[in-house]
Order: structure tokens, then C-alpha cells, then sequence
């Protein structure tokens, strides 16, 4: 008789094909996704001195600022309460969105800092459950990350005013435990506009340090999106795994980092990657093998804490420390 753990985790990866094959079509009868007007094109932003740059910024913040109002009203009229008070706030005078699409779920890219002058960029991008409706707790991160970028990284206490930090909710996250979190389906379709967000980034401030901060999910997509990228650094935090073996397979010039907090639950998810039926409804394959963590995978090592899986961005917490230590282009701290 096989041991109980074995058997445990055996059951367990049962349990995990038959939800990557059945839970999409269950999940076919849901409710609708709250409407949403088409947003108008965006014009490209321009390159220049940082007052031209600002101006460019300026006009395309107004424009998706107007997106903003247009999706609320559509959802309030539609009886999506949450949804519209969501927009409503997001629509707020002083926010900065370089990208909103209320559709699908919805996509947005928030600016947090002056963009326009930023030696250091920062590009959130969230795991399971992030979404419009709880958008509020994504920015919390992006604003608790900025905060620590200029009030506690040590040295020179100015450097924040140089940094910005883009809260990128660019592709519709999986919610935790369905079929869409175990598969890389859906990190495959958002890589690209990762990939394009980055780039415009680079184009814009040609000379700034971009860094990838990834988490849980998040990694996943950042994986799919390394592979050229400008960016000088990739933090996996929190994260099942990439879908691949190891860092080298990522095809990417970027330091990758790695961290996971001691009572994250993700430890206990199974580093396992196993082939799915063709067609794949849900992804090529269940699982993310590799824990990035590991040390067969290669990644630098970075201190995460005692907290849970959304614990990462707490204020005053070792692992914004040492996020913020990364985004600089620092070592981080042991602990």
C-alpha cells in the first residue's frame, strides 16, 4: 500500500485534471460580464524631453479617465453597483491610467509617480482574483510600494521621487482554485500585452531601470513575457511555479529573483507539470513545475517574511523592503 502522503498527493493531482477538464464547461453558465463601452484608440506617446513626455502623458491619462466615466455609467445603468463604484473611484481627478478596457472583466495599467521623469520603473502584475470589482486592494500594493521607494530604502531618501510603480491589471486573472489557475492558458494570452506594455515603458524612458514584480499567477505570465524583454530585473513572489524548468529556459538577459514568505500556502501547491487532453480547453498542460524558489531552478534568492500569500506588499513588511531594494537595482536585506 502506497504511503499516505503519496496517496494524498496523488488524489490530489486527480482532483486537478478533472477540475482543468470539467470546470470550463461548468463555468460556461455563469453570470454575464458586466457591459462596457469600446474605449477609443489610444494615440502613441511621445518620446522627448520629460516636459514633452508629460504633456503626451497628460493627454492620454484625460483620455482613459474619460474611458473610466463612460464604463461606470454603463455599468450603473446595467445594476452593477460594485462595478460602477469601482470605476467611479479609479475615474477620480489625480488618478493616471495609461490603459482601461472596461470589457471582458476589464484591463487597466495605473500609473503611481511621475512617469515622465522615473529613473526606476516598477510593473506590478497580480495573480488570482485581482480584478475591477477589488481593484482598490491592487493599487494599495502599487501606492505602499511607491511610499517605500521614497521613504525607506535607506541612502539617498529622495531616489522614490525618481521612481514609478505601473499597476498592471492588463489581462483577466483566474480566480483561485478554478480550472484557469492551474493552466497556463491564460498566461499565454496575456503575455503579449505584458511584452507591449514593457516595451512602450522602454521607449518612453529609454534610460530608466524597469523591473517585473510577479506574483503568485503573475509569474506565470511573466514568464511567457521574458524572453526579450528590456527589463533589468523579474521578481517571482509567491509563485507556483513558471511552466518551466529553470531560469535559463526563460530566455531572458534580466536577473530573475525569487521569494516566498514563510506561511504562504502556495509551498504546498505540487511542482508538477502534466500534459491535458487535446484540445486543451484550459491550456497545454496542468501544473507549473519548477518551484522558483528551489535551488535547481536558479533564481537569486531575496528574504519574503513570515506573511501569507497577500502579504508581500504590506506596509513596512521585509518583503517590500527588499522589493523596493530590487526595484533600485540593490541587494536586498538577509532579513
Amino acid at each position: 500500500m502506497a504511503p499516505p502522503l503519496a496517496r494524498i498527493r496523488r488524489g490530489l493531482l486527480a482532483a486537478l485534471v478533472t477540475a482543468a477538464v470539467a470546470l470550463p464547461v461548468a463555468g460556461a453558465a455563469g453570470p454575464a460580464e458586466v457591459p462596457a463601452p469600446a474605449p477609443p484608440p489610444t494615440a502613441p506617446l511621445t518620446a522627448g524631453t520629460p516636459a514633452e513626455l508629460t504633456a503626451s502623458l497628460d493627454a492620454r491619462y484625460a483620455d482613459r479617465r474619460a474611458a473610466l466615466r463612460a464604463a461606470e455609467q454603463t455599468a450603473d445603468a446595467y445594476g452593477a453597483r460594485r462595478r460602477a463604484a469601482a470605476l467611479h473611484a479609479m475615474a477620480e481627478p489625480g488618478r493616471r491610467f495609461l490603459a482601461f478596457d472596461g470589457r471582458d472583466g476589464g484591463r487597466s495599467a495605473e500609473v503611481v509617480g511621475d512617469l515622465a521623469r522615473a529613473d526606476q520603473i516598477a510593473v506590478l502584475v497580480p495573480g488570482v482574483d485581482t480584478n475591477l470589482d477589488h481593484y482598490a486592494r491592487f493599487r494599495a500594493g502599487a501606492l505602499a510600494l511607491q511610499d517605500t521607494l521614497r521613504h525607506d530604502t535607506g541612502g539617498d531618501r529622495t531616489g522614490g521621487d525618481r521612481s514609478a510603480v505601473v499597476a498592471w491589471l492588463g489581462y483577466r486573472t483566474p480566480a483561485t482554485a478554478s480550472a484557469a489557475s492551474l493552466t497556463p492558458g491564460r498566461a499565454e494570452q496575456a503575455a503579449p500585452a505584458l511584452t507591449a506594455t514593457v516595451a512602450e515603458l522602454h521607449r518612453i524612458r529609454p534610460t530608466a531601470r524597469i523591473t517585473l514584480l510577479c506574483h503568485s499567477y503573475g509569474s506565470v505570465v511573466c514568464a511567457r513575457a521574458a524572453a526579450g524583454t528590456p527589463a533589468a530585473a523579474i521578481v517571482l513572489y509567491g509563485s507556483p511555479g513558471t511552466g518551466h524548468d529553470d531560469v535559463a529556459a526563460l530566455h531572458t538577459r534580466a536577473t530573475v529573483w525569487a521569494g516566498r514568505a514563510a506561511g504562504d500556502w502556495v509551498a504546498r501547491v505540487p511542482h508538477v507539470r502534466i500534459p491535458l487532453p487535446s484540445p486543451a480547453r484550459s491550456g497545454s498542460e496542468l501544473g507549473f513545475g519548477a518551484d522558483p524558489t528551489g535551488p535547481a531552478f536558479g533564481a537569486r534568492r531575496f528574504a519574503a517574511g513570515d506573511g501569507g500569500h497577500s502579504d508581500y506588499l504590506a506596509p513596512g513588511s521585509v518583503p517590500l523592503r527588499n522589493l523596493a531594494r530590487i526595484v533600485e537595482g540593490r541587494e536586498p536585506a538577509d532579513a
